[in-house]
């Protein structure tokens, strides 16, 4: 029910060649299948446009101590950090810049959409920016969902309505298919038309969802995005 990474990696390259051509850009990856996925279709949207990174570095999950990659950062004196991977390390990675005086603008994916982020980072994660779809919460069709999970005092936020709506096209095309056998509801999954909280969702032959709309959010400093 959401996007592809090679599609969000072409959105986070093409914004950084076009804001901030003339820049020093570090790509940071976790060697993992999502951050490595995303921070390589970045990189390539990025030279494609005609601009080349001053750094590209991997580090490894569950890392803590970034301090020497933050200082490599610095002597190369880095404006922009594109990090492909999670909010763990990223906002451990964030904090650590800003504590060896760092400004420079950090930009990630759809991973940093969790408030568990600014828990790690507190105010240093203020200005962090990240691509995710369009917020779920703000749809008129999630209103009412997102009314039952704040009178429960749960925060929807993240990915949480995007469960909620593969769900919801599950529960749908069990019913249609009168079973759930999983090859023969994937097939009516794929075929059809979908009503969600997120709105109507169809998919493509490659199954991938015919819709597709990532967009920027920053971090402020009240920790909300």
């Amino acid at each position: 029910v959401c996007g592809r990474d090679d599609q969000q990696g072409t959105v986070a390259g093409n914004f950084v060649a076009k804001t901030y051509k003339g820049k020093n850009i570090a790509i940071l990856q976790d060697k993992s299948t999502y951050g490595k996925g995303l921070a390589d279709e970045m990189k390539k949207a990025l030279n494609k446009a005609g601009v080349k990174e001053k750094m590209y570095e991997a580090y490894t999950q569950g890392d803590k101590d970034f301090n020497s990659l933050v200082s490599k950062m610095k002597a190369n004196k880095i404006d922009v950090v594109y990090v492909g991977g999670y909010h763990t390390e990223a906002g451990l990675i964030l904090r650590q810049m800003r504590g060896q005086g760092m400004a420079s603008q950090m930009i990630s994916g759809d991973a940093i959409a969790t408030n568990e982020f600014w828990s790690i980072t507190g105010p240093a994660g203020e200005g962090m920016m990240f691509t995710f779809g369009s917020d779920p919460r703000k749809r008129p069709t999630a209103a009412a969902v997102v009314k039952k999970f704040k009178d429960k005092n749960v925060d929807p936020e993240g990915y949480t309505l995007y469960t909620y709506a593969a769900m919801q096209i599950w529960t749908q095309a069990v019913a249609k298919a009168k079973t759930t056998d999983a090859k023969k509801v994937a097939e009516t999954i794929k075929a059809g038309k979908w009503d969600t909280e997120l709105g109507p969702i169809s998919y493509d032959k490659k199954s991938d969802i015919t819709t597709v709309e990532y967009v920027f959010y920053k971090w402020g400093k009240d920790g909300k995005y």
